[in-house]
């Protein structure tokens, strides 16, 4: 099951899937907190916590967002009227966070990576989509570098003090 974490604003959120890969190969920019259009039985198997973010991206087509290629098992009990497994979800964001978004992309060769999915206080599922750049190798050494290091800081301050 997923552990239960606090937002930003202090709320608790349960947590169905993250996407840490996202980070790793990502400068995230801005994110934003979207809505998500489920089939019942996709959100049966999400309270199971099985879904998983891990190759799956949002686009902007018909001024609309779409979130493509998120992996949601068929539920177990679901019968003929379960969901197709890798469906594209339309994602529930305003018109302007939307045009927003897609300019963003089609201006500076930006991505839209769901970053994690959650359940917020009031049991609707959101998505946390993360305006993202590419990192390049070296960037991502640097950043491994970074990481490294304060590890090594943090245990060094524990041993001396």
């Amino acid at each position: 099951m997923a552990a239960p974490r606090k937002s930003s604003a202090g709320i608790k959120q349960k947590v169905i899937s993250e996407n840490r890969k996202a980070r790793h190969e990502y400068f995230i920019e801005d994110t934003v907190e979207a809505g998500i259009e489920l089939l019942g039985t996709e959100v049966k198997s999400m309270r199971a916590a099985q879904t998983n973010l891990g190759e799956s991206y949002a686009e902007v087509r018909n001024n609309e967002a779409w979130l493509v290629n998120a992996h949601v098992p068929e539920f177990s009990h679901g019968n003929r009227f379960n969901h197709d497994v890798r469906r594209p979800r339309k994602l529930l964001l305003h018109r302007r966070e939307i045009n927003r978004l897609g300019a963003a992309i089609q201006r500076q060769g930006m991505t839209l990576v769901p970053l994690s999915l959650y359940f917020n206080e009031e049991g609707r599922v959101k998505v946390e989509l993360g305006l993202a750049k590419g990192k390049k190798l070296h960037d991502k050494r640097e950043t491994q570098k970074q990481r490294d290091w304060q590890r090594d800081k943090a245990r060094l301050m524990r041993e001396k003090g």
